[in-house]
């Protein structure tokens, strides 16, 4: 069983995402164990501040340190024996993507600290492993990107999916994005499926996916292949799917 500790001064935020769908699932088939603390409760002031001013002055307020220093350690104190992978949530932090929700699914306990105001007393991040943004943008505060985080790491864990292979194949899990996919009805209103995809030729079938697969990939996001390690197999589809762009 996986264990996530969230550090937050908005507990509530987190009642219904993570505890509806297919986290809400994880966590009632007891694949996953998720407790979401207030750091302002671990505040030494007896008005219970968890920020200052800082040094040297500037704009806004930082979260001190002394209030996520001894929720941290409480988390510790409760499963000692366990090494766990405490997350900074920070716009400065490495950008989050599925190669790093696939790393952190192989964790025993993740503990994502959400911050707030101005930014971080800078002794902060020599309590923690990783710094993580979800992307070049500015949030509120740190609980929405530790949202999408979990969702995107709890999903990759085993047997919280009905069908892993769904994980196994995703956007971006393989390099490339999805190919598209259909359902019934074989026709609505004049767009029909795929004869390829209705014919039962499971081979056929499985080039089909592969090559829309590199399509969508050139179309939308050509930056994805820079990375990928092509196989004769993709190197021939992406040769005629290039050929095919420039005759249309």
């Amino acid at each position: 069983m996986m264990k996530i500790d969230v550090l937050t001064l908005f507990p509530k935020m987190f009642e219904g995402p993570m505890g509806e769908s297919i986290i809400g699932k994880a966590v009632d088939k007891g694949l996953l164990d998720i407790n979401v603390s207030n750091f302002r409760e671990y505040s030494d002031n007896k008005h219970q501040t968890v920020d200052d001013y800082p040094y040297g002055g500037g704009a806004g307020m930082l979260l001190k340190v002394q209030p996520i220093y001894d929720n941290l350690k409480a988390i510790d104190e409760a499963n000692p024996t366990v090494k766990k992978r405490v997350i900074l949530l920070d716009p400065a932090g490495k950008q989050f993507n599925q190669a790093m929700a696939e790393e952190f699914s192989q964790e025993e306990q993740l503990v994502f600290i959400c911050g707030h105001y101005e930014g971080y007393d800078e002794r902060i991040r020599t309590l923690v492993t990783d710094e993580v943004s979800l992307g070049d943008y500015v949030l509120t505060g740190g609980e929405l990107g530790a949202m999408v985080m979990i969702d995107a790491t709890v999903r990759l864990l085993p047997d919280v999916l009905g069908n892993q292979t769904s994980a196994q194949t995703d956007s971006y899990s393989t390099g490339l994005l999805e190919h598209p996919q259909y359902t019934r009805p074989a026709e609505f209103k004049g767009m029909k499926v795929p004869d390829v995809l209705t014919n039962g030729n499971h081979k056929l079938i499985e080039q089909w996916q592969l090559k829309e697969s590199l399509r969508r990939t050139v179309q939308r996001r050509p930056d994805l292949l820079a990375d990928l390690e092509l196989t004769p197999q993709m190197a021939k589809f992406l040769a005629e799917i290039q050929q095919e762009e420039a005759e249309q």
